[in-house]
């Protein structure tokens, strides 16, 4: 109750959603999120504010989901997946698990976000941004005389044996992101021997791309390897953490929505999907502590946002590792070379 209040009040001065909304379609909606809870839990209540549609959902990481997705394609239980790094959006448009749709709102999103739809031919579509990066736990790292790393190649020093922490790149993509990153920068054999130099100074390796800064913000590791927004959320609630852009450059993700193919409640799928997209949608994501770059042009961006034009981004190729084959082949490599 607490939660619809606050989506009310941003409405009422943001001018996000209304309350007035004409119900537009009623029945269910069975959504899988693979954004942070607090971000999840804002969009279904404010799409239920809108709309005449009771929303289950459940939240699990973009590899999870991905899985999830493609074990229930003959007899899918899901309508729409919305949120979570775009390569496995990609994979599942490429193996046909997601519904061809084309929003109404294409011309409103950045170009970012419509290169994504069109490179998965409309199977799936961008709903923000967000860059790869490292973060670190300052007091940690000066009561233990750590040097500050700036990039990449760092985080093979020795002296962080036991400090760092990142994701599995199976179940979180946030961490094949990273995977796929250092690939593209240094190549692959020799993106595999860094990680392979970096692997003794991994602490634990964990289910949600997340769960490292948010680690490091407690003070349980010293320095994670994830998103610069997650970073952002962290530092904003109080932790003493220091963002890096790493000086080789970094990848960045599209975080994506997908309708999967044969979902029992389409339209109010198509409802969900328009809805993600709005600009007055995706201005209320700070409320949830939630700092990426929108898709929407009109949307408000946050200010704590980190800005993508003032990060060195590689080119990163979304289509390539996006792809089945690719991104197959790279965590079997990962699993049987590193894990």
């Amino acid at each position: 109750m607490k939660l619809k209040t606050l989506i009310l009040g941003t409405a009422l001065t943001a001018g996000a959603v209304t309350m007035a909304q004409p119900a537009d379609a009623a029945g269910r909606l069975n959504v899988i999120c693979s954004a942070d809870n607090e971000w999840c839990e804002l969009m279904k209540n404010a799409f239920e504010l809108e709309h005449d549609v009771s929303v289950s959902m459940v939240r699990k990481s973009s590899g999870e989901t991905y899985a999830q997705v493609r074990a229930e394609g003959a007899n899918p239980k899901l309508d729409i997946w919305w949120g979570g790094t775009g390569d496995p959006h990609l994979q599942a448009a490429a193996e046909g698990l997601t519904e061809e749709y084309k929003s109404e709102k294409l011309d409103e999103l950045q170009d970012w976000a419509v290169n994504q739809a069109e490179n998965a031919d409309y199977r799936t579509v961008g709903v923000y941004a967000g860059a790869l990066g490292i973060g670190y736990n300052n007091e940690l790292m000066k009561s233990k005389g750590l040097p500050a790393p700036k990039c990449w190649k760092d985080l093979t020093d020795s002296a962080y044996q036991g400090e760092i922490q990142m994701a599995n790149p199976n179940s979180s993509g946030t961490s094949y992101t990273a995977l796929a990153t250092l690939v593209q920068i240094f190549g692959e054999d020799d993106a595999f021997q860094l990680m392979k130099d970096m692997h003794p100074n991994i602490n634990q390796y964990t289910k949600s791309g997340s769960a490292p800064i948010k680690a490091a913000a407690i003070g349980e590791t010293t320095i994670a390897i994830t998103f610069m927004h997650d970073m952002v959320t962290q530092k904003k609630q109080g932790a003493d953490i220091t963002i890096v852009s790493p000086c080789e450059g970094t990848g960045y993700e599209v975080g994506s929505m997908s309708i999967i193919k044969g979902a029992r409640n389409l339209e109010n799928a198509k409802l969900w999907y328009e809805f993600a997209l709005s600009d007055r949608t995706q201005s209320i994501a700070e409320e949830a502590g939630s700092y990426q770059v929108p898709s929407n042009k009109s949307a408000r961006v946050p200010e704590d946002a980190p800005r993508l034009e003032e990060v060195k981004l590689i080119d990163y190729d979304f289509a390539k590792y996006g792809s089945a084959e690719v991104r197959r082949a790279l965590l079997s490599r990962w699993d049987n070379e590193i894990r």
